[in-house]
Formats: structure tokens, C-alpha cells, sequence
């Protein structure tokens, strides 16, 4: 398995045979393929088992999984974040957006509650910041817009970008975001700040404000 990996990539093993390889760097002695299965089935797919919490993980129950087999789950999920955020920073985003939008994806596609980022952008449309603006429920985030602008003051930003995720799946903007949106907008356009754009992440799809005619 570890030899088809090396030579085919991840596209030559199943999601479950992938998660096996990461498992067994943990627990080279154990057998991780009832492991792995158990996983996959319990939160529905390789990219949730990846995002799950470690207090979910260890809820799930999953036989020998144990400290070690979680840290290298959320391990995994760390490197491939940190990739795909370091690929994203690389050029102007408004150059790189699908590299922005594979980050964001993987971000927080699949977060059980919301989570609002807000992205900090410089002169030339390059991150400066990344930052959780706040977490909430399953369909509600409190978002402050002095404190975003606030924020982008404080990191000489001249742009952002807000994201949210949908933890329903579907990325339709709703009334209250389209209000957030405005109010941040309004607040930031005094001082000179610009808001580029406010992407809802849902499980499959990514919407954009500006796309939809909402900026």
C-alpha cells in the first residue's frame, strides 16, 4: 500500500487506504485498516475524518485509535493546511483565487458550527493576515464591524476579504449575511479600506458576493 502511495500518489489509494497510511505512521504495530473503515463511516468522508475535532475523534469510540492515531489525523490536517495557506500567499489573490479557494475549502469546509475568517490584504492585494473573526452556532456568527476595521488599521490593511462557512452545505448567502456584509462595507469605506469580496463556503461550492451581484 505504502509502495503504490509513493508511486501512484494519493490518487492510486481510496480514501480509506490513504487514512491507513497516516494511521500506521502512528501505530506501525497495529492493524489500522478496521480503524481507518471505522473512521470514514462514523463521520462520513476522509476530508471530515480530517477536520474533526480531537474531542470528536476521541468520542467516536473508534477501537486503538487512541492520543497518537488522533495526533496524527489533526497533524495531516495541519500540513496540508499549511501548504495549501503558504500556496495562497504566493501571488495577489485576486491573481490566485482558486489557490485561495482550495485553502478555504479545506479550512473550513466541513466545521460542524460557523466560523467567520476575515482575510487582511495589503496594496497590492497579497495576505497579510488570516485571522477567526468569531464561531457560533450552526447558522449564526456575531460579526462586529468596528472591530473588523478596527483590526485592518491595526495590520495596515487596505482590503479584505470576509469568509464564512455554512455548516448546512449550501453556500446561498442568507438576509443576515447580506446585512453583515453592508455594514461592514460601510464601515470600512470612510477610512479607506476596501471590501474586495464575502465568500460563503458550503460542502461543495463556494459562493461570492461580488459575483452574485451583492458588493
Amino acid at each position: 500500500m505504502r509502495n503504490r502511495f509513493l508511486e501512484g500518489g494519493a490518487d492510486a489509494l481510496p480514501d480509506y487506504e490513504l487514512l491507513e497510511v497516516i494511521l500506521f505512521a502512528a501505530n506501525p504495530r497495529a492493524d489500522v485498516k478496521p480503524m481507518a473503515k471505522a473512521l470514514i463511516q462514523r463521520f462520513g468522508g476522509l476530508a471530515r475524518v480530517l477536520s474533526a475535532s480531537p474531542e470528536a475523534l476521541d468520542r467516536a469510540n473508534v477501537k486503538g485509535l487512541g492520543t497518537a492515531g488522533i495526533a496524527a489525523i489533526k497533524a495531516a490536517q495541519a500540513a496540508s493546511l499549511r501548504l495549501l495557506s503558504a500556496q495562497a500567499r504566493e501571488a495577489p489573490v485576486i491573481s490566485n483565487w482558486q489557490a485561495l479557494l482550495d485553502y478555504l475549502r479545506a479550512a473550513i469546509a466541513h466545521e460542524p458550527v460557523e466560523q467567520v475568517r476575515i482575510l487582511f490584504l495589503d496594496r497590492k492585494n497579497r495576505l497579510i493576515a488570516d485571522e477567526v473573526q468569531g464561531r457560533g452556532t450552526v447558522d449564526h456568527t456575531p460579526v462586529y464591524p468596528r472591530e473588523v476595521v478596527k483590526r485592518a488599521l491595526e495590520l495596515g490593511a487596505c482590503a479584505l476579504i470576509l469568509v464564512h462557512n455554512h455548516p448546512s452545505g449550501d453556500p446561498t448567502p442568507s438576509q443576515a449575511d447580506i446585512d453583515m456584509t453592508r455594514a461592514v462595507k460601510d464601515a470600512a469605506a470612510p477610512l479607506g479600506v476596501v471590501l474586495h469580496d464575502h465568500l460563503v463556503v458550503g460542502a461543495a461550492e463556494t459562493a461570492s458576493f461580488r459575483s452574485l451581484g451583492l458588493l
